[in-house]
């Protein structure tokens, strides 16, 4: 049975636009005005500060549509979009989406992506406000700018993290890139094969983790709830490896994590050891974790530990001694921003 394809042509620019967006719902009283007109209008309260982002997706370089469904490429557009604003402890409010389009594309298939959207943003409660629709010759762009709320005073910047500070982490490391890993096995395998059937059970937590990233505002509301303000946070998209590098970069400053301290998902672990790569390296590099990475006071380490859902993995150091992963024997291995860590004698 062949599905219906509908040709964007035949709607044109706008009727596409008004069918994309037409059952968002608005979730907040500062979106005085959304889709439907030359720009968007927001407003805030006079205790609060207003965050922006903006990040791209291209096909065949952030994302490949052989295995990639189209809703859950929605769903982590709206994930890239808002960790960028919770790794400013802010909360995201507003999403615009600007898609640059091939010809090969049917609006059904952008139905579908809209779908994954509208999925996240009700989930998250952000409202559709805007975008912009282009033809484009080299496959599927994607576009997401948003906006976010912080109070005054609790914004986290990448600069504040200060020597002895604890380094906090969410979540695991390197699911998304050994998620990645074995869809990009699969493919390989079923090239030619008339009816594939891609051999996922056992690693469904690694797909999840890169197909459908869930963005960390719970940690935000738990930071909140417990009264703990981060002195630095960064959002891991590039891998442990080099956001902290960056993290410290912006602070000045120096760090020291710890192997044995590493969450790594035995899900991660497992598939590492099938493929024969090493679970280290997928976690320190992988990148696309959408896990938050931040610094507290020394003096919060039992706060920290209340939440639950933490891992202290490490500390701030001075600036000149650089940024080194410690192994149990003691042994420090430089970081590198990509490939493999660097071992010093």
């Amino acid at each position: 049975m062949n599905k219906k394809r509908t040709e964007i042509a035949s709607l044109g620019e706008f009727g596409l636009i008004d069918r994309l967006t037409a059952n968002f719902k608005q979730h907040h009283d500062t979106t005085l005005c959304g889709v439907g007109d030359d720009g968007a209008v927001v407003t805030t309260k006079e205790d609060e500060e207003l965050v922006m982002t903006t990040d791209s997706l291209f096909e065949g370089v952030d994302f490949d549509l052989t295995y990639c469904p189209m809703k859950h490429l929605g769903y982590k557009v709206v994930t890239m979009a808002v960790s960028d604003i919770l790794a400013m402890n802010a909360r995201p409010r507003q999403l615009m989406i600007s898609l640059g389009i091939s010809s090969k594309i049917p609006v059904e298939a952008l139905d579908d992506l809209y779908a994954g959207i509208r999925f996240a943003c009700a989930e998250q409660e952000i409202d559709l406000v805007g975008g912009d629709t282009r033809a484009s010759m080299t496959g599927l762009v994607i576009t997401a700018t948003a906006t976010g709320v912080a109070k005054k005073g609790t914004i986290t910047y990448r600069s504040g993290a200060k020597q002895h500070d604890l380094i906090c982490l969410t979540g695991s490391l390197g699911a998304a890139y050994m998620g990645l890993q074995l869809l990009e096995r699969e493919k390989r395998v079923l090239a030619d094969v008339a009816n594939p059937e891609p051999q996922f059970k056992g690693y469904e937590y690694l797909l999840e983790k890169y197909l459908k990233p869930r963005p960390r505002t719970d940690i935000i509301d738990l930071l909140e709830e417990e009264g703990i303000v981060p002195t630095a946070m960064i959002d891991l998209t590039d891998g442990l490896a080099s956001d902290l590098m960056q993290l410290c970069r912006s602070s000045k400053c120096g760090a020291r994590i710890y192997l044995e301290r590493m969450p790594i998902a035995r899900q991660t672990s497992e598939l590492s050891e099938e493929m024969h790569l090493d679970p280290v390296i997928a976690a320190l590099n992988g990148g696309e974790d959408y896990e938050l990475l931040f610094t507290v006071p020394l003096s919060m380490q039992e706060q920290v530990m209340r939440l639950g859902v933490v891992d202290v993995i490490g500390h701030i150091t001075a600036e000149q001694t650089g940024c080194y992963l410690v192994t149990p024997d003691g042994g420090e291995i430089k970081l590198k921003a990509q490939g493999f860590p660097e071992q010093e004698a």
